[in-house]
């Protein structure tokens, strides 16, 4: 029986042979989801789909786009916010 933090179905599974001869069972996490838009919901381009361990071990450059609140919003969106503060200034 695997241990307890390997039996949720969140975990990916693949059946190996070894090389002695033995069928064991690898466990890892499954690939995560993509970040999206707050706003409209659309996929963020420039930010790699990676675990939050990953993400740490990654450039702060390659993370996230150079823009303001690239992690949050999309490009689109994102202008539309800062005319809207600009109009309203």
């Amino acid at each position: 029986m695997p241990r307890p933090g390997l039996r949720s179905k969140s975990q990916k599974r693949k059946k190996i042979r070894t090389p002695g001869n033995r069928n064991t069972t690898h466990y890892w996490r499954k690939r995560p989801s993509k970040a999206h838009c707050a706003v409209c919901k659309r996929p963020l381009q420039s930010i790699p789909r990676l675990r939050p361990v990953e993400m740490k071990k990654t450039n702060i450059t390659s993370r996230r786009a150079t823009r303001p609140e690239s992690a949050r919003y999309c490009h689109k969106c994102l202008q539309s916010i800062i005319q809207e503060k600009v109009r309203n200034f």
